[in-house]
């Protein structure tokens, strides 16, 4: 499984973005699919989840001002960001999960800057 994140780029605060994640190859077995970030001089943490049945989970930090969705048929996740923060700037990583496989993908991510 390849995966490749794009539609990040500079923005300032309080505006928006939507980064798709582009996944081929053996995408039928992916169940989970994630966005992870990681801020420069910080750990990577989890944003959101959407898993293969449409349950969705989010980190606190973006509640309310971030969206995952998934689109099988384009086998393409996307992160809809508004009401973006200056704490939001991090590269955005892409991150699928084969448990069937016992493997898992990551995207080379997309850097999101937000300025003032």
């Amino acid at each position: 499984v390849q995966l490749v994140e794009s539609g990040g780029g500079l923005v300032h605060a309080g505006g928006s973005l939507r980064l798709p994640c582009a996944a081929s190859g053996s995408t039928v077995s992916i169940d989970a699919m994630d966005w992870y970030r990681q801020a420069p001089g910080k750990q990577r943490e989890l944003v959101a989840t959407i898993t293969s049945d449409g349950s969705i989970e989010y980190a606190d930090s973006v509640k309310g001002r971030f969206t995952i969705s998934r689109d099988n048929a384009k086998n393409t996740m996307y992160l809809q960001m508004n009401s973006l923060k200056l704490e939001d700037t991090a590269v955005y990583y892409c991150y699928a999960d084969l448990p069937l496989e016992g493997i898992d993908y990551w995207g080379k991510g997309t850097l999101v800057t937000v300025s003032s």
